[in-house]
């Protein structure tokens, strides 16, 4: 009878990944940082991103830290993350999730407009290249006949007033907002000559 040798065989466990919850954020805005987590203890992780336009690299290992989105486009963009875990020697299924990077709203030019009391503005139509935008406005100078705000497309056309020797002049700012973001606002003027009167 010869001599009994022993030998041992080791099964390592299939490391994971615990699953990672989609982010949505405005161009110029900081994403949440990425911790990834899994049961195995020991366990690396390695990340791929599908669309670097969104402000991150193609690719790493470890944690995401948080970063400014980016988006230069009129649509939003979104980039897939895909986390593979490995851990002694053996390699997991791995986890994916999005970033959405949407775009920054913006309000097409609006000419300035000068008229004399009593005479009807030009109307108002507000545009941008994102499309769902909508648009907020207000009036620095409700005495040229325009209500101090309000909401829509546009502003329609209206009799102009000044009870008053001087020109007035209003200042509309108007704001755009789009998935959620809001944009950089506009501004234009409209001024109100006075009607001319003889001694």
């Amino acid at each position: 009878m010869g001599t009994p040798i022993t030998f041992t065989i080791t099964v390592n466990p299939t490391p994971t990944v615990a699953a990672v919850s989609n982010q949505t954020v405005c161009n110029g805005a900081n994403t949440t940082a990425v911790t990834f987590a899994g049961a195995v203890t020991g366990t690396t992780y390695a990340w791929t991103n599908s669309n670097t336009a969104i402000g991150l690299a193609a690719s790493g290992t470890g944690n995401i830290a948080s970063f400014a989105g980016t988006n230069t486009t009129a649509a939003p963009i979104t980039a897939t993350i895909t986390a593979t875990p490995s851990a002694n020697g053996c390699t997991g299924s791995p986890t994916s999730f999005t970033i959405t990077v949407n775009p920054t709203a913006t309000v097409n030019a609006i000419a300035n407009q000068v008229l004399c009391k009593g005479s009807n503005t030009t109307a108002v139509t507000f545009a941008g290249p994102v499309a769902g935008t909508t648009y907020a406005w207000t009036n620095s100078n409700t005495a040229i006949g325009l209500a101090a705000s309000g909401t829509g497309t546009g502003i329609a056309s209206f009799a102009t007033t000044n009870t008053t020797t001087a020109p007035l002049v209003a200042t509309i700012t108007v704001t755009p907002t789009a998935n959620g973001c809001v944009g950089t606002p506009l501004t234009f003027t409209i001024t109100v000559n006075p009607t001319p009167t003889v001694a």
